[in-house]
């Protein structure tokens, strides 16, 4: 089973950016569609954004069009999602997805 692990979440001030990055282990991501999902607390998760296997196709959620974009290199089995405008409700556990697998998650917390 393929092993996903996030990173690069923190703690940014409203308007900053931060990057998230997924790798895969164990097995490649490279033939799959992978999604970046996000749970604020007391919500249920949320699709933020996919791509597909070659990243010629992307889609977001309507609540971070324009400000996120997701993107992959295949040579690294990582995908991104590069996270610019930030806004408090923005303010999630954001977690990657391939197959049937899930990464344990990177907070992202938007605050002044």
């Amino acid at each position: 089973q393929v092993q996903l692990v996030e990173s690069g979440g923190g703690l940014v001030q409203p308007g900053g950016s931060l990057k998230l990055s997924c790798a895969a282990s164990e097995f490649t991501v490279s033939s799959a569609t992978v999604n970046w999902y996000r749970q604020a607390p007391g919500k249920g998760r949320e699709l933020v954004a996919n791509i597909n296997s070659d990243g010629s196709s992307t889609s977001y959620a309507n609540s971070v069009k324009g400000r996120f974009t997701i993107s992959r290199d295949n040579a690294k089995d990582t995908v991104y999602l590069q996270m610019n405008s930030l806004k408090p409700e923005d303010t999630a556990v954001y977690y990657c997805n391939a197959y049937l697998s899930w990464g344990q998650g990177t907070q992202v917390t938007v605050s002044s």
